[in-house]
């Protein structure tokens, strides 16, 4: 991998530490030119996550969630957001964290969870590096009736759609969740 710029970090304060942490990182950047410059940047770290999208390969139909997210709300996008499951690690492995997000907040068991990739979503802000997985249900495999767990402030209604609905959702701008457009895409593909 070519790195032909450099990065000394010359201060690091941290602003907040709540649900995350918002470090303020002064950093000196040598550009590919050679020419060098000072930047002062917010970092956001509040872990990494895992999210699985759930597949039911026979009756070709997916499991979504629907919720309100505060962070989008107020940049604008007032409805509830249409996603795959999703949740912090919080010490698990990704797969672990995968499979108990969906029991959680889709009420089912997956299986045959396989990880697409691991990415980061928004690196110029965030630490944060999601794996996404594709994991298999059937009818069979529900076990509650999901919606997360209310003491973590989670209102999920779980959405099962037709695949291909779900993937025209991105078209319309329904779905405008990076990680779940990436997973519906892949899904797709396969």
């Amino acid at each position: 991998m070519d790195k032909s710029y450099k990065v000394e970090i010359l201060a690091q304060e941290i602003i907040s530490k709540f649900w995350s942490t918002l470090t303020k990182v002064t950093l000196k950047y040598t550009r590919r030119d050679g020419r060098s410059e000072t930047l002062v940047r917010e970092v956001n770290d509040h872990g990494h996550a895992a999210a699985v999208l759930a597949l039911d390969p026979t009756r070709k139909t997916v499991l979504l969630v629907k919720q309100m997210r505060i962070a989008a709300h107020v940049a604008g996008h007032t409805e509830a957001m249409i996603e795959v499951c999703a949740g912090l690690l919080d010490g698990h492995d990704a797969k672990t964290c995968a499979a108990k997000e969906a029991e959680e907040e889709l009420g089912v068991r997956v299986h045959d969870l396989r990880e697409i990739c691991n990415v980061f979503m928004s690196p110029g802000a965030l630490t944060e590096r999601v794996s996404l997985f594709i994991g298999t249900y059937s009818p069979e495999d529900r076990i509650n009736s999901g919606g997360g767990v209310a003491t973590e402030g989670e209102d999920i209604e779980v959405v099962e759609l037709p695949l291909t609905m779900a993937y025209g959702m991105i078209a319309s701008a329904e779905i405008v969740d990076a990680k779940t457009i990436i997973l519906l895409q892949h899904a797709m593909l396969s």
